[in-house]
């Protein structure tokens, strides 16, 4: 996903690799993850695939199969990821990946404390955002959910940019060796009031902090433990409405003659049922809402570390 040199630096392999982690695109709501090795296939409703085939290729590429069908071969971003990694918990898609990303103000450098792993998708986000010198410090209190996360990360490249622990914040608090260095502190508790202190203790001064919560209750009793040591607290939800946008074929009905070029309107056949003979059929570029959009996810209550 993202290689970090010794020296620190980003770098963007893009040319496949044998061992490299491909995401296989067959459609929008079709996609997989798959890591390259040449002596394997991929089958699917396409055909064969052979992996040796796409080594060498940059990502981006159409490849085909023996039975002349496709997929793409697309690098795996954060947000691909996103739509294509085991589901160990409820995720956070990419409209609220964003926001926090945005509102907690994370930039290349920044030390960031995440707490409720799961299955690593904002985790993995947040990765970039510090990337090439930050790190990411991500807990969670199942020691086999945090395994799993650790070995995601290893596949996608990002252990080098996050640490994975398992240790329940609510009950513990976060480890006193983070005190006064936290630039950002996410919250994903189902008591998040409860880890709140602690986290107050891990900021920098003026450091930002965000819990997601799913009901409006967990929102009321965090709020009121922030205005102890925060301020400028905010609670947002993101609603976000996905369009299809597709050629399609329409009637039409006036033809060119409706008189807006200077000539005469001419006149319609009708059918027996009172209807109208279309005069042609035209194609058209239509757009309509994703029957598939996603309603309400979670609250989002960001505050900031008040200055002593």
């Amino acid at each position: 996903m993202l290689a970090v040199d010794p020296a620190k630096k980003l770098s963007f392999n893009r040319l496949i690799s044998n061992g490299d982690l491909v995401i296989v695109y067959e459609r929008h709501d079709n996609m997989k993850a798959v890591t390259v090795s040449e002596s394997t296939v991929l089958q699917n409703r396409f055909g064969v695939f052979k992996d040796s085939e796409w080594i060498g290729k940059p990502f981006g590429s159409k490849v085909f199969s023996n039975k002349g069908g496709f997929v793409y071969l697309l690098a795996p971003t954060p947000e691909l990821w996103t739509l294509v990694l085991s589901h160990r918990t409820q995720i956070l898609y990419i409209a609220d990946i964003s926001f926090v990303i945005m509102y907690l103000e994370v930039v290349p450098g920044c030390l960031v404390l995440e707490t409720g792993t799961g299955s690593g998708s904002l985790t993995t986000s947040l990765a970039r955002a510090v990337a090439p010198t930050g790190h990411v410090h991500t807990f969670d209190f199942h020691e086999q959910r945090a395994g799993s996360a650790r070995d995601d990360f290893e596949r996608t490249g990002l252990s080098s940019l996050i640490s994975v622990r398992a240790r329940d914040i609510q009950g513990e608090g976060f480890p006193s060796e983070f005190a006064g260095l936290a630039d950002a502190v996410f919250l994903d508790l189902p008591q998040p009031w409860l880890a709140i202190p602690s986290a107050a203790k891990m900021l920098k001064q003026d450091g930002t902090l965000c819990s997601f919560s799913p009901c409006v209750e967990q929102v009321q009793r965090s709020c009121e433990t922030l205005q102890n040591s925060f301020t400028d607290i905010r609670t947002f939800e993101v609603l976000l409405r996905t369009y299809e946008v597709r050629e399609g074929k329409m009637e039409n009905l006036n033809g060119d003659n409706n008189g807006s070029n200077g000539s005469l309107p001419c006149k319609r056949r009708q059918r027996s049922n009172g209807s109208y003979v279309p005069d042609s059929i035209v194609s058209s570029v239509m757009a309509r809402p994703c029957g598939e959009a996603r309603g309400h996810t979670g609250y989002l209550t960001f505050a900031r570390l008040k200055w002593l």
